[in-house]
């Protein structure tokens, strides 16, 4: 429901704003309940994976690792490598399709439950805040202090645990990017050998510092784009954090014994105990709003007053406007289905390609600017440059071969000896009896064999002379 109070309407104006337009800091007083419990729990074991990631292992290759700089990624212990950047386009587009559908479906539960900022900062950073300033009430007494010693003391204690953290936090992301083994040489070697990871860390430290420290939700509400996609998502049919209008208006004080359905009076007793949570600074009363990361703090601090008066609970509550609206419960909507199956599609057409995806990547192209040359025995040659990428962790010795088209491999060198997530790079030979090329441009396949395996097949051109009609 929206509604207009005395200063105009609520979407005038960003929570987290003055009329001025200075920055207004949130005091959220330290939620509790049902909801916050689930949370506390799911964000515990999300943070055990998170800082645990870079050193679990899978066949000697790290869970996950996006190392940009030798442009090298691992997922769940399988290394890909920019030959397979289809795959990562494909997974982009199947993971935003996800949080649309979950969006559509759900609002913003991702915002909430599972992204990295909020459980940072509402579980880790906001807790670390209660336990040495104490609740609401008192972090404001506190800033409103001068700086006398007990201030300096919680300021600094704080402020020192929140820096530790932020460090912690830098070299974990650091490992995700460069591999914990890289990142135990810089943390044990002499400075002066890492200067630029160093600086990395230092960098990411400050970010990660002033994140949780300063900015906390003008990350939601001014950066991340996804409060803002949000709007052209939701629709009436979307399960979100919602207050329920029709029970709850008109809103009045309670009055003990008094019968508020006679007196036309609606469940909400405008205690603004759903204000006083809420990390954002918004009321949720006002209908959904782009500042709302559905964390459901509202909906605890709200049962527990309802529960308290002796009213129904879900006052405040995952619900459709729909569902508010018509009492019409929660349907799989046309739109969701269509979702759906898009999304299955790509999903399935992921995992064959995951499934299907060769051991080593290849390329056999012909040398810029080098024409054929006759050689021995009548034959025609073309060199050729190649590159093998080893994408296992295996030792592999592969051999080149002709298996369609005309023609014979001559490798310039030795076999190639691939070390586990090698590369080998060189030029061949393809020599072709002269009297088997008809066109002055056959087509060529190389396959690349570990022992008698057929591992890849590699498309090429070879060029011959000009035949001249009989």
């Amino acid at each position: 429901m929206e509604e207009k109070d005395a200063k105009g309407s609520f979407r005038d104006h960003l929570s987290t704003l003055d009329e001025r337009g200075n920055r207004k800091w949130i005091y959220p007083k330290k939620p509790f309940g049902k909801y916050y419990n689930w949370r506390k729990w799911l964000s515990y074991v999300l943070l055990a994976f998170l800082f645990a990631g870079p050193h679990i292992k899978i066949g000697g290759e790290p869970l996950l690792m996006i190392n940009i700089l030798q442009r090298k990624f691992v997922i769940f212990g399988q290394i890909f490598w920019p030959q397979d950047f289809y795959l990562f386009g494909l997974a982009m587009i199947t993971f935003v399709l996800f949080i649309v559908l979950f969006t559509v479906a759900f609002g913003r539960i991702f915002c909430g439950w599972f992204c990295p900022q909020t459980i940072f900062m509402e579980m880790l950073f906001r807790r670390i805040e209660y336990w040495i300033e104490g609740d609401w009430k008192h972090q404001q007494r506190l800033d409103a202090l001068p700086w006398n010693a007990e201030k300096i003391r919680k300021k600094s204690i704080k402020h020192f645990l929140f820096f530790l953290i932020s460090f912690i936090i830098s070299n974990t992301f650091l490992a995700y990017i460069i591999g914990n083994d890289e990142l135990f040489k810089i943390i044990t070697d002499s400075p002066a050998d890492h200067i630029v990871g160093l600086i990395l860390i230092i960098v990411f430290t400050f970010v990660f510092y002033g994140v949780f420290a300063k900015m906390r939700e003008q990350v939601c509400t001014n950066i991340c784009p996804y409060g803002r996609l949000q709007g052209v998502l939701l629709d009436r049919n979307s399960m979100i954090v919602a207050y329920d209008h029709e029970r709850g208006e008109g809103r009045s004080k309670w009055r003990k014994g008094e019968n508020r359905a006679e007196e036309g009076k609606g469940d909400c007793i405008d205690c603004n105990a759903c204000v006083d949570v809420c990390p954002t600074g918004i009321d949720i009363r006002n209908g959904t709003q782009l500042e709302c990361i559905n964390c459901t703090a509202c909906m605890d601090a709200c049962d527990h007053v309802m529960e308290k008066v002796g009213f129904e609970k879900d006052l405040i509550g995952y619900k459709s406007e729909e569902t508010i609206s018509t009492g019409k419960p929660f349907t799989y909507t046309t739109r969701l289905k269509a979702y759906t199956g898009v999304l299955s599609i790509l999903m399935l057409a992921m995992f064959a390609l995951i499934i299907t995806r060769a051991d080593i990547g290849a390329t056999v192209l012909r040398t810029p600017g080098m024409l054929f040359q006759e050689g021995e025995n009548n034959t025609i040659t073309n060199l050729y440059n190649f590159k093998v990428i080893n994408k296992t962790a295996i030792d592999m010795t592969l051999s080149l071969k002709v298996v369609k088209g005309p023609g014979e491999v001559k490798l310039v060198g030795d076999m190639l000896n691939l070390k586990p997530q090698g590369t080998s790079e060189g030029v061949l030979f393809i020599a072709v009896p002269k009297d088997q090329l008809t066109e002055r441009k056959t087509s060529v396949t190389v396959g690349i064999f570990d022992g008698d395996k057929l591992l890849k097949k590699v498309k090429t051109n070879f060029i011959g002379p000009l035949q001249t009609k009989k």
